[in-house]
């Protein structure tokens, strides 16, 4: 059995309702609740450091392997935040953490990919700060950007996955290497294969990407099949 913690912000229903019902009893999540630490559009981080180490404290005591956080839009608060968020997560729980968006950054690495399409439901000025952040960070080049809904997050779990589907479908061609579906509290883990067959190419999501960083993290060696190509196939981090 191997156990691993999630923080999520309060107002994500959906991280819990995925991996719940997907993993294999072989995993076992653990999640805790933190505020929203950034919308994607602030430049500074909103106050939450003492929920972080409090409520990452307390997954170390249910002795989780590693910490993930499933907030891709704070990563985007401050340049160095992911060094100090994790720093933070990490010695309060005492195991590895990692952010979900640099768990999608290093997903598209292992694929070996460099140009990639964003499809979101973030409003436009959070995808266009999403997509500097991985020309930055990780050196890929974003060909396609696309929003499909804009709506604040507590709304993504009812948007459906029609529209993910239709806005990668409607982004497609033939530079794109990778699609990344970002969005921890928008469902999309049963839907990546549909999605990729419609593109011929691999999509990358905050929730897929976050289980296979985890996963890679507490070495564990099971590939996980009908949740996309990154799980089925589990390239090396």
């Amino acid at each position: 059995m191997h156990r691993f913690g999630v923080l999520v912000p309060s107002t994500n229903t959906t991280v819990e309702s995925e991996y719940g019902r997907l993993l294999p009893a072989t995993l076992q999540v653990h999640v805790a609740r933190i505020p929203l630490l950034s919308s994607g559009a602030e430049v500074t981080p909103r106050s939450g450091d003492a929920d972080v180490d409090n409520q990452a404290r307390l997954l170390g005591d249910a002795k989780v392997e590693v910490v993930v956080l499933a907030q891709t839009a704070a990563s985007l608060s401050a340049d160095d935040y992911d060094d100090r968020i994790t720093k933070r997560m990490c010695e309060a729980a005492g195991v590895p953490a990692i952010t979900s968006a640099k768990a999608i950054g290093l997903a598209v690495r292992a694929f070996g990919a460099r140009r990639v399409a964003l499809v979101a439901p973030f409003p436009v000025a959070t995808i266009d700060r999403l997509g500097q952040h991985y020309v930055t960070k990780y050196g890929l080049e974003v060909v396609a950007r696309k929003s499909f809904s804009g709506a604040d997050s507590v709304a993504y779990p009812t948007l459906g996955p029609r529209l993910a589907r239709d806005a990668i479908t409607r982004s497609n061609r033939a530079e794109i290497d990778i699609f990344i579906v970002p969005g921890g509290n928008f469902p999309t883990m049963t839907f990546i294969s549909d999605w990729e067959r419609a593109a011929g190419k691999p999509v990358i999501t905050t929730n897929q990407a976050a289980l296979w960083a985890v996963l890679q993290i507490m070495r564990v060696d099971e590939k996980l099949s009908g949740l996309g190509r990154l799980l089925e196939e589990m390239p090396a981090m």
